[in-house]
């Protein structure tokens, strides 16, 4: 199963062309990842980081086309690897039927010293909810 959100591209995202300025695509992924423990996993990061954190230990990214200012982007991800205390996410961002951007990262749980931590398992479960097989 897909997490899956809409994006619209605003003017903050975009370089004085009106294209968006890549590194602002890292800041859509982000939210989105943010968005996807707090609607999907029950897990707002403002809970979350009090004891403990996600942060991205690996991210591969492929810019397939350019995205314009007030273009509306069809986000999906799922996860394609879950481990004892990380999880390996797929994303893709399309607009119409059109690929923007499709990435790959590892979060990795880690407890409040920065030490990676197994997943507790009520977040494991809803995790695996959403894993597919790499690729799909």
């Amino acid at each position: 199963m897909a997490y899956q959100q809409r994006q619209k591209v605003l003017f903050k995202h975009c370089d004085p062309a009106g294209i968006v300025f890549f590194p602002r695509y890292f800041e859509m992924m982000n939210d989105m990842v943010e968005a996807f423990f707090d609607s999907a996993l029950h897990h707002p990061f403002e809970e979350l980081h009090q004891s403990a954190a996600v942060p991205t230990a690996q991210i591969e990214t492929r810019f397939a086309h350019p995205s314009r200012h007030g273009d509306q982007l069809d986000l999906a991800l799922t996860i394609v690897r879950l481990g004892q205390s990380s999880a390996s996410y797929r994303m893709t961002a399309h607009c119409d039927s059109m690929l923007r951007f499709e990435t790959k990262a590892t979060l990795v749980h880690v407890n409040k010293h920065g030490k990676p931590t197994p997943w507790p398992d009520d977040l494991r479960d809803k995790l695996s909810e959403y894993e597919v097989q790499d690729g799909a």
